[in-house]
């Protein structure tokens, strides 16, 4: 076969997905629906994959342009616009496939997620229904409205279809054995002067803000309970929470497991930039750890500033 280098790159980013032999062929069987044989063709180059199923294997496993193409020297970053307000079929595909892949880290002891932020972490807000609907009709307000009038809380609407699925990536999330936050001391602080702006513009009513109010009220207790335990009382899987001594600007989080190790930084409200350069990774994880020194670490160890922290968050938002 001609001008092998881009087909052996290919091939090495594979083994990079799955190490194991094995388990790669069964995973292209499964993704491609082909037969045993017609992998291991393929992998010892007898025929090459069709273009369809590199792009199908690119798209599906996260494997960027440049490393098939073995270009170097440079850190790509990507982004994946998504359609929260009518998610299309494929959309809602990729999101049970996450859910998927979540779910089998329940047997992966040393899975990471570290998040940075000044703001609730997706996965936090996705077990609490209209929490949710607030960040989206935000996100609509600022970046998806086409509209020329603002579309009101009340008419922020998910789909149950969307709101099941965002269920179980909430739930799903658990399974990661280790998760980190740290949160920019005045998180709840920002969050609170959008609902009263909101509120000003009567983008929010009085019921709209007593129900954002409740399931708030609600992620403080789950997450009083999450710190005080330093797990998550659903898996048993370690958290740590930290409060930043200084304001956090940008939001950036990593996910590193055996098949899969992101790095993201947090844009538009929604949206990701992403790579999966694990050099870029290792810096990622590098900044975090310095970013604790900063910190206070509030889970299991510091109980007096735990509670002092919960107990100021939950009185602004009694007072919203």
């Amino acid at each position: 076969m001609e001008n092998d280098l881009w087909y052996d790159s290919f091939l090495e980013a594979l083994h990079k997905r799955f190490p194991q032999r094995t388990q790669l062929v069964q995973e292209l069987m499964n993704l491609l629906v082909i037969e045993r044989e017609a992998v291991y063709r393929r992998l010892r180059k007898d025929v090459v994959f069709p273009a369809h199923e590199v792009i199908k294997i690119a798209s599906t496993w996260n494997i960027p342009l440049y490393e098939i193409t073995g270009i170097s020297g440079q850190v790509p970053f990507l982004m994946q616009p998504t359609n929260y307000i009518e998610p299309s079929d494929k959309e809602l595909d990729q999101l049970q496939q996450l859910v998927q892949f979540l779910d089998q880290l329940k047997f992966s002891p040393d899975s990471e997620y570290v998040e940075i932020s000044n703001k609730l972490s997706r996965f936090l807000i996705s077990g609490f229904k209209n929490l949710d609907r607030f960040y989206l009709f935000k996100w609509m307000y600022q970046y998806g409205n086409n509209e020329e009038k603002a579309i009101p809380f009340s008419r922020t609407i998910i789909s149950e279809e969307k709101h099941r699925l965002t269920v179980e990536y909430y739930q799903a999330m658990k399974n990661i054995a280790n998760v980190n936050y740290v949160w920019d001391h005045m998180l709840f602080e920002y969050l609170a002067y959008d609902i009263r702006y909101f509120y000003s513009i009567q983008l929010i009513t009085d019921e709209d803000k007593k129900l954002i109010k409740e399931d708030l009220l609600a992620l403080l207790d789950y997450m009083s309970e999450v710190a005080n335990k330093g797990s998550f009382p659903e898996t048993k899987n370690k958290v740590g929470l930290y409060i930043s001594r200084i304001n956090i600007d940008t939001n950036f989080s990593y996910i590193y497991t055996e098949k899969l190790k992101l790095g993201r930084i947090h844009v538009f409200g929604k949206h990701d930039v992403y790579t999966s350069d694990l050099g870029m990774i290792t810096n990622f994880k590098t900044w975090m750890q310095l970013k604790k020194r900063s910190s206070v670490q509030i889970s299991e160890v510091d109980e007096r500033h735990r509670i002092e922290f919960f107990m100021k968050q939950r009185q602004l938002i009694a007072h919203l």
